[in-house]
């Protein structure tokens, strides 16, 4: 998954940035309203973590016209501003969640979860056929036999698990699994595909779809 830390303390966007990468996500930054706000049109995001005190814009006007240019992506304002008339306004604006600095990033994680949940029935274990991720423990085992995968395999097949039967292109997985860096041109899509075959060990759970991208098989 796919997030855009908004925050303009560079110590605190470093340490993020380093935690989250650790927890499988990949991670933009926009340390302005300015640039938060064109990456955010640019971009199609997983969940936002967005600091109130910006330069250039706040997170409420960031947050206001995310929703009404009918951006549906979480948003979790992460700020200092703990007055209860802030929190208040912070959901009103259209974020999902309310953090107030200073923050134990075990309970940040927690929170990402459970909103990233929402697309998978509000579970933190996905299981297609005989394969299984624990989104809470990083945890992948197919037929009770653990795997072990690097960050960029366990987001393709955590995507994948997602939505199993539906056809995702490789531009799909670039976007949401890595982060701005990412070169568009390259095969690294295909070969992270390709490694996580093998480590699966299972002829086709994987299915190439020509021209159109991947799909995970359901079972039968």
């Amino acid at each position: 998954m796919r997030l855009l830390v908004v925050e303009d303390e560079e110590d605190l966007v470093d340490a993020l940035r380093v935690g989250l990468v650790r927890a499988g996500y990949a991670v933009d930054v926009a340390f302005d309203a300015p640039a938060a706000q064109e990456k955010l049109q640019v971009n199609g995001y997983d969940l936002v973590l967005l600091d109130l005190n910006l330069p250039g814009g706040d997170g409420f006007q960031l947050c206001r016209a995310a929703r009404a240019a009918g951006n549906d992506v979480r948003i979790i304002m992460v700020t200092a501003r703990d007055r209860l008339d802030d929190r208040v306004r912070g959901l009103d604006e259209g974020a999902d969640d309310y953090l107030v600095k200073p923050f134990a990033f075990p309970e940040l994680l927690a929170r990402v979860r459970a909103l990233l949940r929402r697309d998978t029935g509000g579970t933190s274990v996905l299981e297609v056929g005989l394969l299984r991720i624990d989104t809470a423990r990083m945890e992948v085992s197919l037929g009770g036999r653990a795997l072990a995968l690097t960050p960029k395999e366990y987001g393709v097949l955590h995507y994948l698990m997602t939505r199993p039967g539906h056809v995702v292109s490789s531009e799909e997985l670039l976007e949401h699994v890595w982060d701005e860096h990412a070169d568009p041109f390259t095969n690294t899509v295909r070969v992270t595909v390709g490694n996580l075959r093998r480590k699966l060990q299972a002829d086709g759970l994987i299915e190439t779809v020509i021209s159109r991208g991947y799909r995970l098989k359901e079972p039968t």
